[in-house]
């Protein structure tokens, strides 16, 4: 097995207390538990402030439910919640005509723009769309 070595890792001043969670199962054959503890330590040492090493019984180089659920857990309580990342959808009447066409294209909607001839008229049949009336 690898050892584990972390001579160069260091913390941010000022980035002390920032959270970690590491999880690591109690049966691991390829990262035993003592290297987590170890892992833990070290990085204690190095100035972390706001450690958790949480450990699964029984569980082996994977992960379990449990796991995950932690994770999330931990995610959600630590991360704050942003609108940076959520998908925006653009306004169909800030699209161009060559978007609307993709968009009505990429929504199934090809057979009902047929015939349309205005910029309006393909704006009106997006907005229908995504407001669920088509």
């Amino acid at each position: 097995p690898g050892q584990y070595h972390a001579s160069g890792f260091n913390i941010t001043p000022g980035l002390e207390d920032t959270p970690i969670f590491h999880c690591h199962g109690t049966v691991d054959p390829m990262v035993r538990l003592p290297a987590a503890k170890d892992s833990q330590e070290h990085v204690k040492e190095k100035g972390a402030t706001n450690y958790q090493l949480k450990t699964y019984s029984g569980l082996a180089h994977s992960v379990s439910p449990e796991e995950i659920s932690d994770v999330i857990t931990f995610l959600l309580t630590h991360l704050p919640p942003s609108d940076e990342c959520k998908v925006k959808v653009k306004d169909p009447s800030e699209m161009s005509i060559k978007e609307l066409k993709a968009a009505i294209t990429k929504a199934g909607l090809g057979k009902n723009a047929v015939g349309l001839m205005e910029k309006s008229e393909f704006v009106e049949l997006l907005t229908k769309h995504r407001v669920g009336e088509f």
